[in-house]
Order: structure tokens, then sequence, then C-alpha cells
């Protein structure tokens, strides 16, 4: 489905890399783009961590609003054997404003993903705000910037990764209120003397269970989370009908609006999906491995 950058693309070069490759990836990879306030000006920051057999590496892209083409990237080796390359610091000027961003990675937990799971932060940091902070290390993050939360919160507006499982995939996506993150479950049965089918879980319920996948290999249905519609699309054709059925099943989670424009703007399911200012919209490719 797409293959990932060397270097990180901003977000309308990555929407479009991600509908394009018909090679299976080499990498995990998990995007993020979050919309943050800088001063009084909007801008979008993509988060990008990345893992091969010899590389893991974190991207942070900061776009800036005043010169579209014009962005900011800090790069991030995390598989360094010097601890102190952990930990580190960088300084840019976006629209006329200092940027700092922080981070300290050195006891960073990770599992199957390759964005870490705890005991770590990533901070940005301009006019002693700190406009995005991610990891669960907040009062250190305080600490050492000598900074104050921002009085607006970063939006988490869109999030794209791939993952690789032999029949269970596993990920988390910010579906309800309050930035609650929940655990999403798509479990396969396609081989065996039954017809195909699959099932999606949220925090370990079952909200959809799709029978006869042969001929429902392509849908939508819509579930509710936290009182909140959550419409979720899904192609896994490849997985049925590719050669050696290599390819990626895709599935998109998408937070509130409205299901027809939902189904109208997903007839394209790697293009579909622009960032919204309220909807958020989670993108995964999951990859059958043998």
């Amino acid at each position: 489905m797409f293959t990932v950058p060397v270097e990180p693309l901003d977000s309308t070069t990555l929407q479009h890399k991600l509908a394009g490759d018909e090679h299976k990836p080499a990498q995990n990879f998990v995007t993020c783009i979050h919309r943050v306030k800088l001063g009084d000006t909007l801008c979008n920051i993509t988060v990008t961590w990345a893992k091969t057999l010899i590389s893991h590496t974190l991207y942070i892209t900061v776009e800036n609003p005043k010169y579209k083409a014009n962005h900011y990237t800090c790069k991030i080796d995390l598989k360094t054997w010097q601890f102190w390359g952990k930990k580190g610091l960088k300084t840019f000027t976006v629209a006329e404003k200092r940027v700092d961003v922080f981070w300290d990675l050195r006891s960073a937990k990770f599992s199957t993903s390759p964005e870490p799971n705890s005991d770590y932060y990533v901070a940005i940091v301009s006019q002693k705000e700190a406009v995005l902070l991610l990891g669960d290390q907040k009062n250190e993050v305080f600490k050492r910037t000598k900074s104050r939360p921002s009085l607006e919160d970063a939006l988490l507006v869109h999030k794209k990764e791939i993952v690789f499982a032999k029949k269970c995939f596993c990920t988390k996506t910010t579906l309800g209120h309050h930035k609650k993150e929940h655990s999403i479950i798509i479990e396969s049965a396609l081989s065996g003397p039954y017809d195909p089918e699959m099932w999606i879980s949220v925090d370990g319920m079952e909200s959809i269970r799709v029978p006869n996948l042969h001929w429902r290999f392509r849908g939508n249905e819509t579930i509710m989370v936290d009182n909140l519609p959550v419409h979720i699309l899904w192609d896994v054709h490849d997985w049925l009908y590719s050669v050696q059925h290599s390819g990626a099943g895709i599935f998109v989670f998408r937070r509130g609006g409205d299901e027809c424009d939902f189904e109208s703007k997903a007839d394209e399911l790697g293009e579909s999906c622009d960032l919204l200012e309220e909807e958020f919209c989670h993108f995964l490719y999951a990859w059958r491995t043998e």
C-alpha cells in the first residue's frame, strides 16, 4: 500500500503515498498529525515512528502555516548505541516564533509497535507553553522545560499505521470523549471448512461481526463508543484474492460526522478522510504474515 520514506513527508504528500505502492512495506510505521496553536497561529505537527530490522527512528515535522512548502524536521535515532543520544533538544523558528523540541527516550518501553508504550516523553514548547506533549512523564517535562500546559490542548486529527500479524491485529486509537484511548482488535478466520469471517472488537467487546467475507470483503458499519458514533470501514479484498493472500486489509475508523458523507469520501480508501477540524480519522493497514 505504501513505502515508508527515508525522510518524512508532509501530511499531504504522505497521504498520496499511502494509496499508491503495491509492494509490502519494509517498516512498521505509525504517523500521527496533531493540530496545535503556536501563539495566534494554528499549524500541524506530524509525528512519525518508523522501525526496520536495522533502524528505529522518530521524525517530527512542524508545518509552517505561512509557507506551506517550508517545513521544519527533527530526526531522532532511537537505535543508537549512544545512551545520551536518546535525550536531547532541538530548536528552530516557525512563523517568527521559537519552537523547542525536547525528548527523553532513554527508558522508553516498547512492544510490537514502533511507538513507545510508557516511560518516555516528547514535548514541543513555544513561548513557555508545552503545545504538544507525548508520553507519560508530564512532570519531568514541566520540570526540565520550565514550561506550563498550553491553554488550548493539541488536537489529534489523523493517524495512519501498519501492523503485521497472522490473523489477529491490535491497535489503540482515540475514539470517545476526553482523549481516551480504546483498544481495537481485528480477528479473522480465512481458512478451514467454514466461510471466512472477521470480527472487530473495541475494549474487549465484539462490536462488528462480518460473516461470508467472500461476499462482504468491503463494507462499513457505525458503532457507539462513549455514546459517540464511530464509523468503521473495511476493505480486505487482498486478504482473500491477492497472490498468496499477501496484501493488506485496510480499515478506517472515524469519529462523528455524517455517515453518508463518510461513505462518499471513502470510495477511494487511500485518498479519503481529509484533515477535518473536529473529526478524528484513523487508517490501519493490516498485513498478514505466514
